[in-house]
């Protein structure tokens, strides 16, 4: 069972930055480099089937659906979201677009070789909802899965661009961001940081193992974490 979960088209509640700032072009070296630990971590083959979930219908910027730009056997990929993306299908011919609830993915067992999810998991809700994302990507994943959260301990959080705060107890990060005015972010249902610990206890609570947590750091301190896991030996 999983708590409901209702997300925004609204990209400006996303907390997305404009076109050529300063934060859209550190969001788009750090995706680079998450994009890199991706092909070299899970080492994905040109013919092997990989499904990216939870793509963005925001066009604003060429690193939003990263891995559909940057990939290069666009055939091979299959994007699945809440909103529709299927724009992607016609700006990267060969993939797919499936539109899709992240916690009810519509694919048979171990459908693709590779499940990819980049900055998704801290906005399904709550601990009980991140557990159950991490048993449906495993569950429709072949040979591996790749996940990437912001680092709750990074002292900048990315969606409100607010230092410190969000090291508080979640109640008072919360309490904080309604007196602020941020009452999107305050709702777990929208935002729910994950530290280290935390992802690596939901994708045990998930029944995944052969886990590790890696991370990219920015300025020299984490910035996001990498959850890599693969089946087998």
């Amino acid at each position: 069972m999983v708590d409901n979960v209702e997300l925004t088209a609204d990209r400006s509640k996303w907390g997305e930055s404009e076109p050529g700032s300063l934060p859209t072009r550190i969001a788009k070296r750090q995706r680079r480099r998450m994009f890199h630990r991706f092909l070299h971590s899970l080492a994905p083959a040109a013919e092997d089937d990989i499904l990216d979930v939870g793509v963005t219908d925001d066009r604003r910027h060429d690193h939003s659906n990263h891995l559909e730009a940057w990939y290069p056997h666009k055939s091979r990929l299959t994007a699945a979201g809440l909103e529709n993306a299927a724009f992607l299908e016609d700006l990267y011919p060969g993939m797919r677009f499936v539109q899709a609830n992240a916690l009810n993915l519509p694919f048979a067992d171990s459908s693709y070789d590779y499940v990819h999810s980049s900055a998704v998991i801290e906005h399904v809700g709550s601990h009980r909802n991140q557990r159950a994302f991490l048993r449906e990507l495993w569950r429709v994943a072949r040979r591996g899965i790749f996940v990437t959260t912001p680092n709750r301990w990074f002292p900048i959080e990315f969606h409100t661009v607010l230092p410190l705060v969000h090291y508080l107890p979640p109640g008072a990060f919360r309490a904080v961001l309604r007196k602020l005015g941020r009452d999107f972010f305050a709702d777990e249902a929208n935002l729910n940081l994950m530290t280290r610990a935390s992802l690596a206890d939901a994708a045990r609570s998930g029944g995944i193992d052969n886990v590790r947590i890696e991370a990219v750091s920015l300025a020299g301190w984490p910035s996001n974490l990498l959850l890599i896991a693969r089946k087998g030996p």
